[in-house]
């Protein structure tokens, strides 16, 4: 059974105890999308840290068709924001590469950019970004490297879609903002339209090894070994030389 009281007061500490020693004094900021997992993680630093210590960045790409949701958090949560429109950057990006870009450079480009931008609000603003994955989605890489799979600190990477919404709920999210459809905000598509099984499925499957679909028990398994090197610490050759400290 999951106690969500119990992992969401955890949570709110272990953010405080890493403040404490990463940053004291410092700013959380986060990017906000309208969705749950960004509404929560924000909402865990306000609790944490105080909302005058957080800062939201909305990041629209051109028009964002859900950007209320995004506006109804900060509004919600009290907490200063910045909307910052990376469309110029990415048509920048995009039309200097003298080649066609493929399909999921270009899906995963404005990810990356959107990153960037956090670290030019943070650095600017004596802050640390937090990372906004779950552990449903790093499960199974749905994550952009350097995107938005990149951060300082990461609440919520142990914690299951399902999880997400229970703690989202006991912090007294507004429902819509729990209960909305993710959507991966750069193709139009739901995030269980990209992946071909529900969360459901997937958080069963993850936290008991229970699953009834052998195509879809398949396709998670294959889908997790190809992505483990996202979570993993970036190889590096050992020359074997001794340092001197």
């Amino acid at each position: 059974m999951f106690d969500a009281k119990k992992v969401k007061d955890e949570c709110v500490q272990w953010i405080r105890d890493f403040f404490e020693e990463n940053g004291k004094g410092c700013n959380a900021v986060v990017g906000i999308s309208g969705g749950k997992d960004s509404s929560i993680v924000a909402a865990l630093c306000v609790e944490a840290l105080g909302k005058d210590r957080v800062i939201g960045v909305l990041m629209p790409c051109g028009e964002q068709a859900d950007i209320d949701m995004a506006k109804l958090l900060v509004e919600h949560l009290g907490i200063k924001h910045y909307i910052i429109n990376i469309k110029d950057a990415v048509d920048g990006i995009t039309n200097a590469v003298p080649f066609e870009l493929s399909k999921q450079s270009r899906t995963n480009l404005p990810a990356r950019i959107r990153m960037s931008t956090l670290y030019a609000v943070s650095q600017s603003h004596n802050g640390r970004v937090a990372n906004t994955c779950n552990l449903s989605e790093d499960w199974v890489g749905y994550s952009t490297r350097y995107g938005d799979a990149a951060g300082d600190f990461s609440p919520c990477s142990h914690i299951t879609v399902q999880e997400m919404k229970e703690i989202g709920r006991l912090i007294g999210l507004p429902d819509v903002l729990v209960d909305k459809p993710p959507i991966d905000g750069l193709s139009g598509l739901t995030d269980e339209d990209n992946l071909g099984f529900t969360y459901a499925e997937l958080d069963r499957y993850i936290r008991t090894g229970e699953i009834e679909d052998q195509e879809k028990k398949a396709r998670i398994d294959r889908l997790h070994k190809l992505n483990l090197f996202k979570l993993e610490m970036m190889p590096s050759f050992d020359s074997g030389i001794e340092t001197a400290i």
